[in-house]
């Protein structure tokens, strides 16, 4: 069947239609992965676009559910240049084209998926449609794509009630397991293992609690966590900073999530408060940029964006280059940052932006990029080592 995708500045890109038959407006962007195509679905920081893989095949291993970072997809759409139908994965519960069609995750195969890209690159992200209805006249359908926006997307992916992820079996207790809750509980158990073998000889945070709050929580960062021998709860996005300190943590995780950050003005005040508690505070994508913009610094939507399993980020402590996983398409402004309250700690190599912040006499840091994915070698996975002896050791490492 015909698919057609319709950029909102009249750009048309004709293919075929792939996952569930019904027509979408999104935010459409790009990712560089070569693989993790199922990671990039089921990533709630998705939420409210469409998503285009620039690599030119997909779907070559399957789905393994396994690998699932949340228990549904959380794109619009789905986007790629040939979509590989017959799946080749001893681990594979199912092809990609199946997945979607399950999850009504509509999409269009076929395409110049680089063509797309480089659109994207030099005009910047923008809005578009994929629809299987062929319009005679595009231009009457740009006002609607223009005015779409991804909204509060927070507010969706967000757990409905708070859980915890215990160390001992790395499996969830409580909120995952009701129907209120985000995660399908049998999918999460699955994806929080009992620690791996290679880890046990980190687990230097038994004893430890974890308030992580999710604004999009990937599954690996609570994994990431009880692999190290932590309890995490893990709280709704709009949980008081009260509620929070009332149930005495070792440590606080500010997740990833989707959206504009200043979208989220209430969030931002309880996130002061945990600011100015003396609670070690580690925090990811989204959360990294919530922190900043309660400490008064601010943010900018950036071009295209950064969303991918390639991009190098360098430590100012040490020079260091580590390839990491990123996703998101705001960043902390550099120039409007005091640096009595926080300084980079982390910046991207390929354009300087900001990936990441220490906080002056503060047991806080935070990171623009996933520390608990895995593009390659698991090169930032010390983070979570750094906050556990944060944690431990009870003194500012930014001091």
């Amino acid at each position: 069947m015909k698919a057609f995708l319709i950029l909102e500045d009249g750009t048309v890109f004709r293919g075929t239609h792939i996952g569930a038959r019904r027509e979408i407006i999104s935010e459409i962007v790009f990712n560089t992965s070569m693989a993790g195509y199922l990671e990039v679905l089921t990533d709630p920081s998705y939420a409210g676009q469409a998503v285009c893989m620039t690599y030119p095949l997909i779907g070559n291993y399957g789905i393994c559910r396994d690998d699932m970072e949340s228990s549904r997809p959380w794109p619009d759409g789905f986007i790629v240049r040939e979509l590989s139908r017959i799946p080749s994965n001893f681990r594979c519960d199912m092809s990609l084209q199946q997945f979607l069609e399950e999850n009504n995750v509509p999409g269009i195969a076929g395409i110049d998926t680089r063509a797309l890209t480089k659109i994207l690159r030099e005009k910047g992200t923008m809005n578009g449609m994929i629809t299987t209805r062929e319009y005679p006249d595009a231009e009457e359908i740009l006002p609607r794509l223009r005015a779409y926006t991804t909204g509060k997307v927070v507010e969706k992916v967000t757990c409905r009630e708070k859980y915890t992820v215990r160390p001992s079996a790395g499996l969830a207790d409580n909120g995952p397991l009701s129907g209120a809750a985000r995660f399908d509980g049998a999918a999460y158990e699955k994806g929080l293992r009992e620690p791996r073998p290679s880890l046990v000889k980190e687990l230097n945070g038994s004893g430890l609690r974890v308030a992580l709050l999710d604004f999009g929580a990937k599954a690996n960062i609570a994994r990431s966590l009880a692999e190290r021998g932590c309890e995490v709860t893990v709280y709704p996005a709009r949980t008081s900073a009260e509620e929070i300190v009332a149930d005495r943590p070792d440590g606080i995780m500010l997740s990833n999530g989707p959206g504009d950050p200043k979208e989220c003005g209430d969030i931002i005040g309880e996130i002061r408060k945990l600011y100015d508690t003396d609670i070690p505070i580690f925090a990811i994508c989204l959360g990294h940029q919530l922190m900043a913009l309660a400490t008064g610094a601010d943010t900018y939507k950036m071009k295209y964006g950064h969303r991918g399993g390639n991009h190098p980020v360098k430590d100012l402590a040490t020079g260091r280059v580590y390839i990491s996983s990123q996703n998101h398409g705001y960043v902390v402004d550099m120039e409007k940052l005091d640096p009595k309250v926080a300084v980079p700690a982390f910046v991207n190599v390929n354009d300087g932006t900001n990936e990441g912040l220490a906080y002056t006499g503060k047991n806080i840091f935070t990171v623009q990029y996933h520390p608990e994915a895995c593009p390659g070698p698991q090169d930032s996975r010390y983070l979570f080592d750094r906050f556990i002896r944060m944690m431990r050791e009870g003194g500012s490492e930014n001091a």
